[in-house]
């Protein structure tokens, strides 16, 4: 081979080896954020027996998938390092499809569905703490609060039937008087 092409060869070997580091790098870290997110998920709290194996189930499902890129990405590699075509987006897409898939083994298990409302839950009542430290915020600053502005309302739509119940009688008088 001339140096040349040895030299382009070289290159294009590193890059593809940087490439599949970098694309394994990836996948790992991507592994550890989804079973560190997926823990933290269900561990607040003790999910039924059958609720776990479903989680189990899912996360050994998204493992295989995450092992099987993981083997399409060794065996383009090593197709690549004999010489053949590669596309680097292949690798992309290989990573890209199997995150996909593998978080919707997760994501269809019951586990999750309950790590789900779970988290959906303490948002919500972190919503209503930050609500009412706001309300408290509000009054503090001597502001009508959402409970001040919704009694003034009911006291205006009582007013009002009142208003109208007055109204009425004073017709009835009228007409009475009238006759």
């Amino acid at each position: 081979m001339s140096n040349n092409i040895q030299d382009d060869w070289n290159e294009m070997v590193e890059q593809m080896n940087e490439a599949v580091a970098e694309s394994v790098e990836h996948n790992v870290e991507a592994q550890a954020a989804f079973v560190e997110a997926w823990t933290d998920a269900v561990d607040d709290s003790v999910p039924e027996e059958d609720t776990l194996a479903d989680g189990i189930e899912g996360y050994t499902r998204a493992y295989e998938v995450w092992m099987d890129a993981a083997e399409e990405m060794f065996e383009g590699a090593a197709d690549a390092a004999q010489g053949e075509d590669v596309d680097p987006a292949e690798f992309r897409d290989v990573w890209l499809d199997s995150a996909n898939q593998a978080f919707k083994e997760v994501m269809s298990t019951e586990a999750f569905a309950a790590a789900n409302g779970q988290f959906v839950e303490a948002m919500m009542e972190l919503r209503g703490e930050f609500d009412d430290a706001a309300q408290d915020a509000i009054a503090e600053m001597g502001m009508a609060t959402r409970e001040d502005v919704v009694e003034v309302g009911e006291r205006l739509v009582e007013l009002e039937r009142r208003q109208h119940e007055v109204e009425n009688k004073l017709d009835r008088v009228l007409d009475a008087l009238e006759e």
